[in-house]
């Protein structure tokens, strides 16, 4: 797939326009990624200018194999809970609810641990197995990636 400055331009001003981080596009075996990077500062307080748009085009299956390999958890961690798409991670279904599971919560197949905000629509993640959470492995509002591991369930 070839693309275009003018269409790469468009994707860029989708993405500053709604305050998105990151937008993914696939089409066969290829894909393009436009993100915006960020610069996160400990410590003393210093100024950061703002970030620009930096646009990445890779093959897909450059993406993929990094998915595959976060999938693979050691046994003692259980079976991982994946994102099925780029966006922002939210433990609760409203700010202030209580969490949909939490470590040591048994959960059946099917039952909805989290919600990934992908593009203003709020979508349920559910379970694909039942056992119980042993390892919450992101933060409440944090952005996940496609095949980001959210969670384990031995």
């Amino acid at each position: 797939m070839k693309y275009e400055i003018e269409y790469i331009e468009k994707i860029a001003k989708i993405v500053a326009d709604n305050q998105l981080t990151e937008i993914a596009l696939e089409d066969g075996d290829k894909a393009i990624i436009v993100r915006k990077e960020s610069t996160v500062v400990t410590g003393a307080p210093v100024a950061v200018a703002p970030s620009t748009p930096a646009i990445a085009q890779a093959p897909a299956m450059n993406v993929t194999p990094a998915a595959k390999e976060e999938k693979a958890a050691p046994a003692s961690k259980g079976t991982a809970i994946t994102s099925p798409m780029v966006g922002a991670f939210y433990a609760a279904p409203a700010p202030g609810a209580k969490p949909f599971v939490k470590v040591g919560d048994v959960v059946s197949a099917g039952q909805v641990v989290c919600i990934v905000e992908a593009m203003k629509l709020m979508n349920e993640i559910e379970s694909e197995v039942s056992g119980k959470i042993t390892e919450i492995c992101v933060e409440d509002g944090q952005s996940v990636e496609y095949g980001q591991v959210l969670m384990y369930v031995i």
